[in-house]
């Protein structure tokens, strides 16, 4: 089964690099200046380089009027012009991180969620009970 990964739409925050850092701080969000590396951006779906220009703000990813309804602070770089789309590829930015998976339904109500390493562990357990079946087997 193919999947998509899209980032969000670059149109949503360029009129914030246009505000002054007080007019920023009024809606909760900061300029910062990327110092070390590592800096998601989640428009392009890449690591802001040393020495660029991103903000940091708040940004509802799951608007629906439900108990899952939530928000979380982001990174947007200032020369993210395109929201990366592709299909059955991931990006060193999700790749580098812990990700949790959730899945929501039309309603907004969450219907599933993992996370890769659960995921793993839960093959790599499966593949040890089956090693300690044949071990046991193998006993008598």
């Amino acid at each position: 089964m193919s999947f998509r990964i899209l980032g969000l739409p670059p149109g949503l925050f360029r009129g914030y690099f246009s505000m002054s850092d007080a007019e920023l701080q009024s809606i909760g969000a900061v300029r910062r200046i990327a110092d070390t590396a590592g800096w998601p951006c989640r428009v392009s779906l890449e690591h802001a380089a040393i020495g660029e220009e991103v903000l940091l703000l708040n940004y509802e990813h799951q608007p629906g009027d439900t108990p899952y309804r939530s928000r979380h602070a982001i990174y947007v770089r200032r020369g993210a012009d395109h929201a990366f789309d592709a299909v059955d590829i991931v990006p060193e930015v999700i790749r580098a991180r812990l990700l949790s998976v959730r899945a929501f339904d039309a309603s907004h109500m969450m219907i599933t969620s993992t996370t890769p390493a659960a995921a793993v562990t839960r093959r790599a357990s499966s593949a040890l009970d089956r090693v300690n079946r044949e071990a046991r087997r193998s006993r008598w």
